[in-house]
């Protein structure tokens, strides 16, 4: 596969994910602004704009952040290069680019929610709207995803989409997770406070874990619970475990079908074996912070190596 097409279904993917995380946590913010008085929710949706790391765009135009400005800066607004319409955008732009390389049913599903976004995003999206925008942006990724798994060859095409969607995914966990230690919680002394049970459950949300945690611990919320699910639980497909454990498997498949490993293989191997081999005690003992940087890096080190072993040109 040449290295072009290779880089178009790689971002594809990943842009894909991206847009779906981003609005994951738009509704998560809001679910929690509701629920707090102005000062509060202007710290909710703060929260948010750095999460999705925005926050020097957003405040290089706006002073305050008041809801419905954020929701459509991050939605919508032009002056930001990062927002859902121009990811979404980009989607359909690496679509268009591989339209050889995809199904008939993947690029009409990308088209179809590219059109539908187009459309809920051409006007400033008032509060009565924003579930159904947001609505929107998950359906169409799952749309994508859905038309990808039914209807795409095993090939390297496929493990290429893939890795994309696992890299991106694992980095906006990641991200997420630290966020809530350093700016979600405002003091030491709001832990196991309504509040911080409150926050937590806002994470599990944005990452579309809340139903899945309460399944398995019985409704309970529990921040080491929660941390342990997000990093270490192989059954969860948004946990970094998961994540690493498929992104090894892609790459895998991907050096059997190249006949050749490359660096990507050898890091990955390396990530692998640090995150199977510990346990949610050592993560804390080291720091939830510091083992997260850690992935984070980590992360980035395999995605530019795939980039470098396959040829990606930009």
């Amino acid at each position: 596969m040449l290295g072009r097409t290779a880089n178009g279904l790689y971002w594809m993917f990943r842009y894909l994910e991206r847009a779906e995380n981003t609005a994951r946590l738009v509704d998560a913010g809001l679910r929690m602004a509701l629920t707090r008085d102005h000062t509060k929710a202007e710290d909710e949706w703060r929260s948010v704009i750095v999460t999705s790391g925005q926050k020097a765009a957003f405040e290089a135009k706006y002073d305050e952040y008041a809801g419905a400005t954020v929701w459509n800066f991050i939605l919508r607004d032009k002056d930001n290069p990062s927002n859902v319409l121009s990811t979404f955008e980009q989607v359909r732009t690496n679509a268009r680019l591989v339209r050889n390389a995809i199904s008939t049913e993947l690029w009409e599903a990308i088209n179809e929610g590219w059109m539908q976004l187009k459309s809920d995003l051409s006007r400033p999206v008032a509060q009565g709207s924003l579930g159904k925008v947001v609505a929107d942006v998950r359906r169409a990724g799952m749309q994508a995803h859905g038309a990808m798994q039914n209807s795409i060859l095993r090939d390297a095409g496929y493990h290429f989409a893939r890795a994309g969607t696992l890299v991106e995914r694992g980095d906006s966990i990641a991200r997420i997770l630290d966020i809530k230690y350093y700016l979600l919680l405002p003091s030491l002394s709001h832990v196991g406070s309504s509040l911080d049970k409150g926050q937590w459950d806002n994470v599990l949300r944005s990452v579309s874990g809340d139903r899945a945690y309460r399944w398995l611990n019985a409704g309970r919320i529990d921040a080491r619970g929660i941390v342990e699910f997000l990093v270490l639980d192989e059954r969860f497909p948004r946990s970094l475990a998961f994540c690493h454990s498929d992104l090894r498997d892609n790459l895998a498949a991907l050096a059997r079908i190249h006949h050749r490993e490359g660096l990507s293989n050898e890091l990955m191997r390396e990530a692998d074996m640090r995150i199977s081999n510990t346990n949610i005690d050592a993560v804390f003992e080291r720091g939830l912070h510091q083992f997260l940087i850690d992935f984070s890096n980590s992360n980035s080190a395999i995605a530019a190596a795939i980039a470098e072993d396959y040829r990606f040109v930009d």
